[in-house]
């Protein structure tokens, strides 16, 4: 409700957690509001947000183990995968997965578009075709109606880029905004990219560029130039279609996305799934414009200190790297690009049919075996 001063009056918490927007509310009939900042109603955005890895894995060990999952259950959370993916038939799967977060910019509509990008990421890492999407939306009731339907309007265009249909969903009150997606997708079950599929000699290749955590964090504090940020927004609303379809039509079996977890992350991830070792060519990693300078000023989201946590145990960091580049490869991001796996043999055509369908991408590593009895490890040379 409104109090008599005009402030909303919802208890001491949710004055807090909605400072920035009891600044600018005031009257129903007020002449010039000043624009909604969706990221002061926050505490993080986008995938940094996330729980840290070693947390969540910590949280499912176990779950997904035993006979209690079916046959046709071809990825869950054993091994875990980006998505699960159920056998229909001998040439259907089924995918499904879902990703939300509270805003990492301003603009409702682009943070409609970023989030739907985002969640629709998983069936495009899983070499999946986007079916329909349902919203996952939490919004404090006092958020205009006007910044409510801009969001679900960058979604539903975002789904449409897709492929798909935004059919529905789901909303909660709650005073921190909080939006995404539940998607469905489909492949077929011999064409999935999983996590598991590298194998020794494979080179990996990035289809985006790293620093997206970095520089959302440094806009937060007042430090990230603002023709930088609009080059790491265009790039977190760019989805992963095309790079995937490159990937299936040519055969290649791992890939992942790029998020919260961060490359190294993700990395380790693909690493444990396929038995290997990944080794990362620092030198080689492609960063967003600003991102360096602010990993050089000591600019860090909480996301990737929980990074540095899960991949630590597993990590070996080359002598001659740049502190630097350990951040940005470290790094949460929102809405990243593909890292595949891809057969040396493979190599060029892959490269050039992305080169073909205008997808940005760099080699920046390559897949190692491991002795019998060694862990999967990542590395950073």
């Amino acid at each position: 409700m409104v109090g008599a001063d005009g402030t909303l009056a919802n208890g001491l918490h949710r004055r807090l957690r909605l400072s920035a927007y009891d600044r600018r509310v005031t009257t129903a009939d007020a002449p010039s509001l000043s624009p909604i900042r969706l990221t002061e109603l926050t505490d993080c955005g986008g995938c940094a947000a996330k729980l840290g890895a070693d947390l969540l894995a910590d949280a499912l060990r176990g779950l997904g183990a035993g006979a209690s999952e079916p046959r046709e259950l071809i990825a869950g959370l054993e091994p875990a995968d980006d998505a699960a993916a159920y056998r229909i038939s001998d040439e259907l799967a089924i995918i499904g997965t879902l990703d939300f977060f509270p805003p990492l910019v301003d603009d409702a509509r682009t943070f409609g578009e970023i989030a739907a990008a985002n969640a629709l990421s998983d069936v495009f890492a899983m070499g999946g075709r986007v079916l329909f999407a349902l919203s996952i939306a939490a919004f404090p009731e006092e958020l205009p109606r006007d910044t409510m339907a801009a969001i679900f309007d960058g979604a539903a265009a975002k789904v449409r880029e897709a492929g798909g249909t935004l059919a529905g969903g789901h909303t909660i009150r709650d005073p921190e905004p909080k939006y995404g997606l539940a998607v469905v997708g489909a492949a077929h079950p011999d064409k999935l990219l999983r996590k598991g599929g590298a194998r020794p000699g494979d080179v990996l290749v990035l289809t985006k560029r790293l620093g997206t955590g970095l520089l959302v964090s440094g806009q937060r504090q007042g430090f990230t130039d603002a023709a930088d940020l609009a080059m790491a927004v265009d790039e977190m609303r760019a989805l992963n279609r095309e790079a995937s379809e490159v990937l299936v039509a040519h055969e290649v079996a791992a890939a992942t996305d790029v998020t919260g977890f961060g490359l190294l992350g993700h990395g380790l991830e693909m690493a444990r799934g396929s038995r290997t070792r990944f080794i990362f060519e620092a030198s080689a990693l492609p960063t967003l414009r600003g991102a360096y300078a602010l990993a050089t000023a000591g600019v860090e989201t909480g996301g990737a200190a929980h990074n540095r946590r899960f991949v630590r145990p597993a990590l070996t960091v080359g002598g001659a790297v740049a502190p630097e580049l350990v951040v940005l490869a470290h790094d949460p991001q929102t809405s990243g690009g593909l890292l595949a796996a891809v057969p040396g043999a493979a190599l060029p055509t892959v490269r050039a049919a992305l080169d073909d369908a205008g997808v940005e991408h760099w080699i920046v590593g390559q897949v190692e075996a491991i002795d019998d009895g060694q862990p999967p490890s990542v590395a950073l040379a």
